[in-house]
């Protein structure tokens, strides 16, 4: 329960935790955001890592002048391409393997099966969307490479996924995250960001509950 509760206040204290880094390590903090995005990105047993609502607030903290929003840009895009390339080869090289482990805190056995799904709905669109879908986003480049995507292939999705993702909600945050009525309202607004970010899974899910009821 301690770790759900540390999570949770993570979540919706993004702001004061970044603002915590920024203060306690400087310039250090883009290494730090690097890592972040790259473990979420690049690790199947990472999904649980903020993803849309860290970017926001980070644009939000360079908009206070804590950082430079074109490096940030710059830095989280490469976390991101790279993440997502790890992931890749992962699944490519291990993929068999890992997709027998057990359900686990570790391992999300569910979110696998229902990310392959998807991929075999939307095929190379999905490293694009999975973008904006968390949990998915983490797996979607580990399904690619499990399913033998050809890499060009998948690297042109992964590049234009991610510049997608980073850039509009670095600098969503950058231009919204301080004004007056976000600034003061940041927990509510960082729930939103993950309740829109969970939306498309609740529906799917809810579609899927569907179909089984009038089968």
């Amino acid at each position: 329960m301690d770790i759900i509760a540390s999570f949770i206040d993570l979540f919706l204290h993004l702001d004061r935790h970044l603002a915590e880094l920024l203060a306690d390590y400087g310039s250090w903090i883009y290494a730090i955001l690097f890592l972040i995005v790259f473990c979420e990105t690049g690790l199947v047993v990472m999904p649980f890592l903020p993803g849309d609502s860290l970017l926001f607030m980070a644009g939000a903290l360079a908009a206070g002048g804590g950082m430079d929003p074109a490096v940030l840009i710059g830095v989280l895009f490469v976390a991101a391409v790279l993440g997502d390339s790890l992931n890749y080869t992962i699944g490519r090289r291990f993929g068999q393997r890992i997709s027998q482990w057990p359900d686990s805190r570790f391992f999300n056995r569910k979110a696998l099966e229902r990310t392959h799904a998807f991929y075999e709905r939307h095929g190379g669109k999905t490293i694009v969307i999975a973008r904006f879908m968390p949990i998915i986003r983490t797996f979607a480049p580990f399904v690619a490479g499990m399913g033998q995507m050809e890499y060009r292939r998948f690297i042109a999705f992964n590049v234009l996924g991610a510049a997608l993702w980073v850039g509009p909600l670095i600098m969503a945050g950058y231009w919204f995250g301080n004004l007056p009525v976000v600034k003061n309202n940041l927990s509510i607004v960082v729930l939103g960001i993950i309740v829109l970010s969970l939306m498309p899974l609740v529906i799917g899910w809810l579609r899927q509950q569907a179909g089984r009821a009038s089968a």
